[in-house]
């Protein structure tokens, strides 16, 4: 028998198009990582491959603690959020990763609904990551159904619903390194289903935070705004804030204090280690400002002070000036919208002659009239400390004003040409 042997040969058949073992070996370990992760044992150029092909989704109990990989975060980061800025989380991507996940899952937690364990699982997988925590939203519990609550024949009204929000207790006491707290009680885009009450930050959320910040031994900064704090919620607050170790800024800005809470904020001043404080927006009186004012004459810490949006009147600002006159620590000061009138500028025109430390001085939104700003504009005349000096709306008068604008700008110059000036040492 005769037989043909034919040998067929794809021409765009090589080498390269198999795939090396090692290769197939990277990507099995990529692919079964969530079973098998194996990252250790490898040599770093492998390491580098495996992670570049890590699935993102891959559950945080197995990444968190092992991934260090800073480009396999990016990839978690960039893929879930659209915008995504590290500078505000130390340049690091897992750090901003973490925070930013745990700040979601705060915010959406509703209490008596969601898990807890859905936080406390996540506690040892973040701890050693999350620095700042910022959370604007905090959800209440699901409110019963009227109608459910009018099938008892022994409730002749309706039973009110607990509104206590998450406690945050067992979260910030567990995070080592947490050092800034930014809080907002109440409910972003409600739309139609607006209520008051979504907005409540109740006594018992009030106990269970002052306790948690009390405890919280390497917070730098905490910030509670638009969560509608009253002077008792004030006072509780300020009792477990005294003494704190490190707290260096306090914002209670936008909330309901009144006299009594800034007098307890008065005796936080002198016993923390306080250097910026912010009550904006408040209901202030010049009582309160008053407090504010002897605490000033004593301290020693405090660098900024703004009491924008309250009504601490001529009383009030005559009271800060007196304490500016010895203060030698504050730098900026904020007195914007606060019903002060010529009095007041009189005053603060001999802080401008004696007081060598402010350099930003903001009185808009005043009526200080014409013969306060020539007070004010005597007083500045042999001041070179002075920077920033807003009088908008303070109807000092134009002339006033550009004169008072001119001195300012002399000053700026000269604080930006002093560093020139200083004669650099030279190594020897």
């Amino acid at each position: 028998s005769y037989y043909t042997h034919r040998i067929i040969e794809d021409p765009e058949w090589s080498l390269a198009t198999v795939p090396h073992l090692t290769e197939l070996c990277l990507q099995h370990i990529a692919d079964n990582f969530e079973k098998n992760p194996i990252l250790d044992c490898l040599l770093p150029e492998h390491q580098k491959k495996v992670l570049a092909r890590l699935s993102t989704g891959l559950p945080l109990a197995v990444t968190a603690n092992l991934v260090s990989d800073e480009d396999y975060w990016k990839r978690c980061c960039t893929e879930r959020w659209q915008v995504c800025d590290i500078t505000a989380y130390g340049d690091s991507w897992k750090r901003m990763f973490f925070e930013r996940h745990l700040e979601n899952i705060l915010k959406c937690f509703i209490p008596n609904t969601t898990d807890p364990n859905q936080v406390l699982e996540l506690i040892p997988l973040c701890k050693d990551y999350v620095r700042k925590l910022e959370v604007d939203q905090f959800l209440p519990p699901v409110q019963v159904d009227q109608k459910e609550e009018r099938d008892d024949p022994s409730d002749f009204g309706f039973s009110e619903v607990s509104m206590h929000h998450y406690d945050l207790g067992a979260l910030i006491t567990a995070l080592p390194h947490l050092e800034e707290l930014h809080l907002t009680y109440g409910v972003k885009d409600c739309g139609m289903n607006f209520e008051w009450k979504l907005f409540n930050f109740t006594h018992q959320d009030c106990c269970n935070l002052a306790a948690a910040v009390k405890m919280c031994h390497n917070m730098k900064v905490f910030k509670l705004t638009q969560s509608k704090v009253d002077d008792e919620k004030t006072k509780l607050l300020v009792c477990n804030l005294l003494d704190h170790p490190c707290l260096v800024e306090l914002n209670l800005s936008h909330n309901l204090i009144g006299d009594k809470g800034a007098q307890a904020i008065g005796k936080l001043i002198n016993r923390s280690r306080l250097e910026t404080l912010n009550l904006c927006n408040n209901q202030i009186h010049h009582l309160g400002a008053q407090a504010l004012a002897r605490a000033l004459a004593e301290n020693s810490a405090l660098t900024s002070l703004n009491l924008r949006l309250n009504c601490v009147e001529d009383k009030g600002g005559q009271a800060i000036g007196h304490a500016l006159l010895t203060n030698t620590t504050l730098k900026s000061i904020h007195l914007g919208s606060n019903n002060l009138l010529e009095p007041t500028a009189t005053l603060f025109s001999q802080v401008l002659v004696q007081n060598t430390t402010l350099i930003s001085i903001n009185f808009s939104c005043n009526h200080l009239g014409l013969d306060g700003g020539k007070q004010l504009l005597k007083g500045l005349a042999d001041n070179k400390a002075l920077t920033e000096f807003d009088l908008r709306m303070t109807e000092v008068g134009q002339e006033t004003e550009y004169l008072i604008h001119q001195i300012v700008w002399a000053n700026q110059e000269a604080a930006r040409l002093r560093p020139m000036q200083c004669p650099t040492t030279k190594p020897l």
